[in-house]
């Protein structure tokens, strides 16, 4: 790991930033770094069985555990304002992050991979990078790496594996299961199942021994590795 200050994992909705990068949260801030959470899209109940007081209450729900599972990684959280349909064009979605990027001094970046079932994963990962890559052509150094979830499987090839200890595990573990979509009471996903069992699946992949997380370089974004 490099020495970063400044730490951001975003994710186009909520749990995304947290899964993401929650392991390298965990570790930054421990080294004493600022880390951030950062969902483009607040979670959101759909369906016409829902009232509209319950999808409210939701949101209001989903805020709170933001927050709470930001904390127990060892950061924040920020929402960036948006729902599914405003999303800005990758254009302007580039320039706002660009200019938090560089009012915080941010070091690295954790987002999505592109290759995605989702769209909103995949407008998320374009304007990340845009940002990134004029970031760095402008002579910044700072670094960005895409996370793994179920939804981005799509050509992503494992090139960083980080190991976790056991408390860090059980850290992450703890912080996502704030979420209630993580627990199992919004979809049926079993994220409780996948993403432990990923972290021994990357155990043998790398041959570490130890619980493992994975990550890809952009490598059309940075000319050397981390």
């Amino acid at each position: 790991m490099t020495q970063c200050k400044r730490v951001v994992s975003i994710g186009a909705h909520s749990l995304d930033a947290e899964l993401l990068g929650g392991p390298l949260l965990i570790k930054y801030a421990q080294a004493g770094a600022q880390v951030t959470c950062s969902n483009v899209v607040m979670g959101r109940l759909e369906g016409d069985e829902h009232t509209a007081e319950e999808k409210e209450a939701y949101v209001q729900q989903v805020h709170c555990e933001s927050k709470v599972a930001a904390a127990k990684l060892g950061g924040d959280c920020r929402w960036l304002g948006y729902s599914s349909a405003t999303m800005p064009s990758t254009d302007e979605f580039a320039d706002e992050l660009e200019k938090w990027f560089e009012d915080e001094h941010v070091d690295l970046v954790i987002t999505h991979w592109r290759g995605s079932m989702h769209p909103r994963h995949v407008a998320t990962h374009d304007a990340v990078t845009q940002a990134v890559k004029k970031m760095r052509l402008k002579g910044s150094h700072i670094q960005l790496l895409y996370g793994l979830t179920f939804e981005d499987l799509n050509g992503f090839i494992p090139q960083a594996y980080f190991t976790l200890t056991q408390e860090e595990v059980d850290r992450w573990m703890d912080a996502l299961s704030e979420y209630a979509i993580f627990r199992g009471e919004v979809n049926d996903f079993p994220y409780r199942d996948y993403y432990p069992t990923n972290l021994r699946v990357r155990d043998i992949e790398s041959g570490s021994g130890e619980p493992t997380v994975c990550y890809m370089f952009p490598s059309l974004v940075m000319n050397e590795l981390l």
